[in-house]
């Protein structure tokens, strides 16, 4: 029963159904979501603002590692499942998240980030 909470610069985008994934931290409890789990997505989780986004099946779940240019010289670096993304991939995956932009992406995910991408 995973519970995935979001920010409110996202939360519109889940509840209107244009964001369908979300990338997380992988879980210290080793718990992350697989796929046929059902996943309950919420805004402001643990706040009292909390609200019920939408239920959803996971369909699938890979890992993901970002690595941002500590120059701020080029775009940074993705691979999903080990698998180095091109640059029009690594648009598009910005793009499905939720980002304006591939630079607002990584600058949000930092330097380094391992996880998994969630989708839904």
């Amino acid at each position: 029963m995973p519970l995935l909470g979001f920010k409110k610069q996202f939360a519109g985008l889940v509840a209107s159904g244009q964001k369908r994934q979300t990338i997380r931290a992988f879980r210290k409890d080793k718990r992350d979501p697989r796929p046929g789990d059902r996943l309950y997505l919420y805004e402001g989780l643990r706040t009292k603002s909390c609200r019920k986004i939408g239920e959803y099946v996971c369909k699938s779940v890979k890992s993901i590692e970002i690595i941002g240019d500590p120059f701020g010289k080029g775009l940074g670096e993705v691979r999903l499942n080990m698998e180095r993304l091109s640059e029009a991939r690594v648009k598009s995956l910005a793009k499905a998240d939720g980002f304006e932009s591939v630079n607002d992406f990584f600058i949000f995910f930092g330097l380094k980030f391992a996880g998994v991408l969630i989708k839904w």
